[in-house]
């Protein structure tokens, strides 16, 4: 492959709905490319882009899969993404680092869930998108209907740059609007005839050609000005158009295929070669400092890294974009995002698995290198005195939780590196050692994504695991004042240990006034403050203390250690062993011994005081209550409230948007656990939702009995 210019190259994100026939269409985009002879078919496993084993496994895509290819003198980067929801951060990846996003909508469905998830994100980047317009030869293809679905749901702006003669299965010709002809195939699709436009159809493609010209002069004064005058452009001067309103998202082009035949997609890839923007016409992307930087290929070298695999055979494959300057194979750089050198010896194009050397890639273009050093998915590389760093790529919130462990307790540690380079693959997988729960937590974008990751632990690693479901970061509080005492008292031989303490506690509330006196039974406590502290606690809530000792009967030395022994029992709740929260602590009486009194004696009599005067208190379990949004077809939106209801969760809301029904709940995280699998089985794979921490809630009184149990059975067996 030849070096190309940076004006020569066009970076495109392929997206679209799972079974909307992404990896056909790719698949058949390189053959028109020539970059394979025969189209491979998602059902034999020999498409270009699921080369990886779980991907055959599965028969569906894991990974996104960039294609470099030449098309009419113009180098095309393509990064080809998986359309299931599990997958959805591989789409944020490619979003980051390309110029246009063509997603692929199933001319059976029209337009899905996936669908406008996808599209907000690119409104969130600025993203230019083209409609590709996929099956329309599917038994229930209707075009019409998908174009007003299209129109409902993105306005106006939505311009067909095709329509076909036929919808359905007998679908072999169709109307270019912009190049007025038309095209047509045989059965097998392939090399199309172009002739005139049939005088029956020129009435209706007049009509759709006014409507694209007058879309493409909308985004130049000059072209305004030319159709004004001439009430005609220039089929140059229309493209011309169509790229400004691309790029300021003024125009989404509708295009027309069938994959699967390769009826559509030539044509499709002269658009994409001729209209779509190149590198150099897009904003400049900007660094974490905000500095703007364009791809000059004479500029200074940055190099920004946006993917990691392990692949077959290979080892480690690292993906970047060059972002600025040229890279020259051969090159050292600095890792300004972890520091350290790296010697880039060998830089290759990539079609799927297939890699070829290449000597520079000048800014704007994409490549790749095996085996580096130390570098990161996110992290970027500089020649020596430049100082760029780009982190422009966020990724969603996880959905789905399993802790994970390995059968033997031995692999502890080599499980922990596994995870820890799974996650540089796919940053939306994510780890975390809970100290709270003493579970090591694998965090995710549904079951398949999990069911992915265990997958190729257990297949390439070698390594057998368990998952089981995440205990629930519960909370113990109290809703009353109570008081208790406790001595500590051991001897066993030479000084020994005594410490007593007196203390009353109640629940804590901002701005509540401080504590003046109390009243259990027929005894009155009268408090004399002498000094406070406020402990703000990691895991939220607060414990405040209040030392009330009058006439010396603790000395003040031995207040840290009542504190500490309170602590103890803050982070391990005498109900269940959860945390606890928001209580107040007063320190009122309490008795020590000349000889026998020490620091480990009160904080033992404190932990202990602060123990019974809890459970005394009417104590209450708390449980993690999130807000959940659900985007679900209508004829699917009855199964999923009661679902939800069925979760103990209570509906906030919903709202109609097109056909796409959002639904706004607070449900707690205990009945979370499996929802990612539950909402795939009630939509058919067509809904998705989105989750976030809201805030703590009192469990109901037989979920509180039974955690309680449950607990006490545990301390039983231990």
């Amino acid at each position: 492959m030849k070096i190309y210019k940076s004006d020569e190259i066009k970076n495109i994100a392929l997206l679209g709905s799972k079974g909307s026939g992404k990896t056909t269409l790719a698949e058949s985009m390189l053959f028109e490319c020539g970059v394979i002879k025969r189209r491979g078919s998602v059902d034999a496993g020999n498409t270009v882009s699921d080369y990886f084993p779980v991907e055959k496994e599965y028969g569906y895509s894991v990974f996104s899969t960039l294609f470099s290819a030449e098309f009419n003198n113009k180098k095309l980067n393509i990064i080809d993404c998986p359309g299931a929801d599990d997958f959805v951060g591989n789409a944020y990846t490619a979003l980051g680092v390309t110029d246009i996003a063509v997603m692929t909508i199933d001319a059976e469905y029209g337009v899905e869930v996936g669908t406008q998830n996808i599209y907000r994100t690119t409104s969130r980047l600025h993203k230019p998108v083209i409609f590709a317009l996929n099956k329309i030869d599917g038994e229930k293809a209707d075009y019409d209907n998908v174009i007003e679905q299209l129109r409902e749901n993105f306005g106006k702006k939505v311009v067909p740059i095709q329509y076909p003669l036929q919808s359905g299965p007998g679908f072999n010709a169709l109307i270019d609007v912009l190049l007025m002809k038309k095209y047509e195939w045989g059965p097998d699709g392939g090399v199309p005839t172009i002739s005139e436009i049939p005088e029956s159809e020129m009435e209706k493609a007049d009509a759709l050609h006014r409507e694209l010209v007058e879309a493409a002069a909308e985004n130049d004064e000059s072209l305004m000005d030319k159709y004004f005058e001439d009430g005609h452009l220039t089929e140059d001067e229309m493209r011309l158009g169509i790229r400004k309103g691309l790029i300021d998202r003024s125009i989404l082009p509708v295009i027309v295929v069938s994959a699967a035949k390769d009826m559509g997609v030539r044509r499709m890839m002269e658009f994409l070669g001729n209209v779509c923007p190149f590198v150099t016409d897009m904003p400049a992307p900007e660094t974490v400092d905000g500095i703007s930087v364009a791809p000059d290929p004479n500029g200074p070298l940055s190099v920004f890294f946006f993917k990691t695999s392990v692949e077959p055979h290979i080892g480690e494959v690292s993906y970047f974009k060059v972002m600025s300057g040229t890279l020259k194979a051969g090159a050292d750089l600095e890792n300004v995002s972890r520091g350290g050198k790296e010697r880039l010896a060998q830089i290759f194009t990539t079609c799927g698995s297939i890699r070829q050397p290449v000597e520079s890639l000048e800014a704007g273009d994409m490549g790749a290198a095996v085996k580096l050093k130390d570098v990161r998915t996110g992290n970027t590389l500089d020649e020596k005195g430049c100082d760029f760093q780009f982190d422009f790529i966020k990724y969603p919130a996880p959905k789905f939780v399993r802790a994970i462990k390995p059968k033997n307790e031995s692999d502890a540690e080599k499980l922990a590196g596994i995870l820890t380079r799974m996650h540089e693959e796919d940053p939306t997988w994510l780890v975390e050692q809970s100290k709270e729960l003493k579970q090591t937590l694998v965090k995710g974008q549904g079951e398949f994504h999990l069911r992915t990751l265990k997958w190729r632990i257990e297949n390439n690693e070698k390594l057998p695991v368990e998952f089981s479901e995440q205990k629930i970061p519960y909370r113990e509080t109290i809703t009353k004042a109570s008081r208790a005492d406790y001595r500590h008292k051991k001897q066993s031989g030479g000084s020994g240990q005594f410490g007593e303490v007196h203390l009353i506690v109640e629940p804590y509330t901002e701005g509540m006034p401080e504590p003046d006196s109390y009243k259990f039974g027929n005894q009155e406590f009268k408090l004399n403050v002498r000094d406070k502290q406020e402990i703000p606690l990691e895991w939220g809530g607060k414990l405040i203390v209040y030392n009330c000792i009058v006439g010396g009967a603790i000395d003040a030395r031995f207040i840290p250690a009542i504190v500490k022994g309170l602590m103890d029992r803050m982070e391990q709740g005498p109900l269940t062993g959860s945390y606890a929260r928001d209580v107040r602590v007063m320190i009122y009486d309490g008795k020590m011994h000349p000889v026998d009194s020490n620091e480990i004696s009160f904080r033992l009599a404190g932990r202990n005081a602060f123990s019974e005067a809890f459970r005394n208190a009417n104590p209450k379990i708390l449980e993690p209550i999130y807000d959940v949004e659900v985007m679900t077809p209508a004829d699917s939106m009855g199964d999923v409230m009661s679902d939800l209801q069925g979760r103990r969760g209570m509906i906030m809301g919903m709202e109609s948007d097109h056909g796409i029904e959002r639904l706004n709940a607070r449900v707690p995280l205990k009945e979370m656990a499996s929802y990612s699998t539950s909402l795939s089985s009630i939509s058919g794979g067509r809904a998705s939702f989105s989750m976030k921490f809201a805030d703590y809630e009192l469990v109901p009184s037989d979920v509180q009995e039974k955690l309680l149990k449950e607990y006490a059975a545990t301390q039983t067996e231990d």
